[in-house]
């Protein structure tokens, strides 16, 4: 089990299945989904799927969830919901998100017809102290069971204390679904261990290149959006990707916003803008 944001269209000419990053809490993308919804017109069903376990409440009683168990979750998600749909689908991934939406591309090429990465992190960045330092931190049980059992502690502040001094601290600037996200979900133990075990195997996975002889077969099908300073999606790669794909289509943003980008109101409604821009200007026959 896992959860799900679903914004349903009458007459929907496709889908789009959004992929968050990790943590993969679909709930701090509401604004951003929402506001996608409306900046397509009503002519796409939104879908987005969370990564499993990292949820408000343990369904899953403690299991962990390797990254490519929650990437073969995505797979059977489309098998299951998707695969028999008359329309065609454009994935939307966040983050590692992107990484997954690729792989999800591999399985289903045929019906997906579009893939959109929001700040890819697709390969790791060896010149991040931030990526060492959490590449640390997850790659040790130790470590990550007291860093989850101390922020888990915080579900002792009633709900009112922990909003405060989650928008006294880290989110002062976010939205209050962001900061309404982060109380509900990160502060449940068996959702940070899941969200550093994911980091675990994510890390060991980035370790190689992207499939750039993937990458340059489909750059067609393939839209990257970068940030300015964003040690997760950094500029080398954007660099990268234009030498090996060149006919990808690389945006870079620059108004401000950041990895976090749906952590903010302002942030979500001009990446959703973004996005529908690049759908409708690639596939206005869908329109």
């Amino acid at each position: 089990m896992t959860e799900m944001m679903e914004i349903q269209a009458e007459n929907p000419t496709f889908h789009v299945l959004f992929i968050p990053g990790n943590p993969g809490v679909v709930s701090f993308y509401k604004d951003f989904l929402e506001s996608l919804y409306e900046f397509l017109g009503g002519n796409a069903s939104v879908i987005a799927i969370g990564q499993i376990s990292h949820t408000s409440k343990d369904w899953e009683s403690g299991r962990l969830f390797s990254f490519q168990e929650q990437i073969d979750h995505k797979i059977d998600f489309i098998r299951q919901e998707l695969e028999s749909v008359k329309v065609p689908i454009i994935l939307v991934g966040h983050s590692i998100g992107s990484y997954i939406s690729l792989e999800l591309l591999k399985k289903f090429s045929d019906k997906v017809v579009y893939c959109i990465g929001l700040y890819p992190f697709l390969t790791l960045n060896q010149q991040s102290t931030k990526q060492s330092l959490i590449g640390k931190l997850a790659a040790s049980s130790v470590l990550s069971a007291t860093a989850s059992f101390l922020i888990a502690s915080l579900r002792l502040l009633p709900m009112s204390a922990a909003r405060l001094l989650v928008s006294k601290s880290i989110g002062a600037s976010w939205s209050d679904t962001a900061v309404q996200a982060t109380c509900t979900h990160l502060r449940q133990y068996h959702t940070m261990r899941n969200v550093l075990f994911m980091a675990k195997s994510e890390f060991r996975e980035l370790a190689a290149e992207p499939d750039w002889d993937f990458m340059r077969e489909n750059q067609s099908k393939l839209a990257f959006l970068f940030g300015i300073d964003d040690h997760w999606g950094p500029l080398q790669l954007f660099e990268e990707i234009s030498k090996q794909a060149p006919h990808t289509s690389l945006s870079i943003e620059r108004e401000g916003h950041t990895h976090g980008f749906c952590c903010t109101v302002a942030g979500s409604a001009w990446v959703a803008q973004h996005v529908a821009t690049l759908i409708k200007n690639r596939f206005s026959q869908l329109q």
